[in-house]
């Protein structure tokens, strides 16, 4: 099993034809992804051929709208690489054409942008990953973003984090014990997606034994997250948050969120998770050995 993300998944990619949504749509088609179609007005009825998983090529129909995509192929998964100038058409026009699950990619969205889109969103009852995250991917079934898929394989861990970089770090320190689901949830100061709502999932997936969760300085996320580990998981959780050497009204590079005496840093993050029960790192290797000690029980 995995969450949000399985090898059902049918997913259509808004900005396909684009160098950076052609880039990763390749990897995508190569690591297993159920691709069924792109999105862009101008190429509407032309086809797109990618290199395929098992050598052969594949022809991937590009569509007028996401509303056509999904009438055509069923897409219950948009993946969106285009400039954040156009994003939050592109999420409302992924929202109104009913995709359940909206991964954005782009980086630089205005915030103004992402706070209307979102409660849209939530007002129609549509998941939103991100914006400005690596995505998702269950290993070995299905992978919607930037994260690449050869650093692990499928496992039993289940992994959150604010950090594209740290993600992958955590992912290739871990290899040899594999991952249910890892989700990049990004670190801009709206985001879809929370801890929280990771924790959530995960705590439900029967395929998961052990979550690791990577946090990082400015805001009140990991406290919350902390607040609902102590409440409502049952799992072992293991942690890092980023920026226990960042000075105070240090701004971290993609959070938008400013250290302010205590508040936001490292330190306090890490007192709240442990006294969650949550065994913190202050460094990723240090995590991921907590998580290696707690699985080889």
């Amino acid at each position: 099993m995995a969450i949000f993300l399985t090898a059902d998944s049918k997913v259509i990619v808004q900005g396909m034809t684009g160098s950076e949504g052609t880039k990763h749509t390749t990897r995508m088609l190569a690591s297993g992804t159920n691709v069924v179609g792109g999105v862009n007005p101008r190429k509407a009825g032309t086809t797109v051929e990618f290199p395929g998983a098992d050598g052969t090529n594949i022809e991937v129909p590009v569509f007028g709208s996401v509303a056509d995509a999904v009438a055509a192929t069923g897409a219950d998964v948009s993946v969106i690489f285009v400039p954040p100038a156009h994003t939050k058409g592109a999420v409302v026009e992924a929202v109104d054409a009913g995709v359940p699950l909206v991964v954005i990619i782009t980086e630089g969205v205005p915030v103004a942008d992402t706070a209307e889109f979102f409660a849209y969103a939530q007002e129609k009852g549509v998941r939103l990953v991100g914006p400005n995250c690596p995505g998702l991917i269950s290993p070995g079934k299905s992978n919607v973003g930037i994260i690449p898929a050869d650093i692990s394989g499928p496992g039993r861990i289940g992994l959150v984090s604010k950090s594209g970089t740290l993600t992958y770090q955590m992912m290739y320190e871990l290899r040899d014990f594999g991952f249910s689901s890892a989700v990049g949830i990004g670190g801009d100061p709206i985001i879809g997606t929370t801890h929280i709502d990771a924790l959530a999932a995960f705590e439900a997936d029967p395929e998961t034994d052990l979550i690791v969760m990577i946090g990082e300085i400015g805001g009140d996320a990991e406290e919350r997250a902390a607040a609902f580990i102590q409440e409502h998981v049952t799992k072992p959780v293991v942690g890092y948050v980023a920026g226990f050497t960042a000075p105070e009204g240090k701004t971290m590079g993609h959070a938008g969120a400013i250290v302010s005496g205590s508040s936001g840093t490292a330190q306090a993050k890490k007192e709240a998770l442990e006294a969650a029960g949550v065994k913190v790192g202050k460094t990723p290797s240090e995590t991921a050995a907590l998580a290696r000690e707690l699985l080889s029980r």
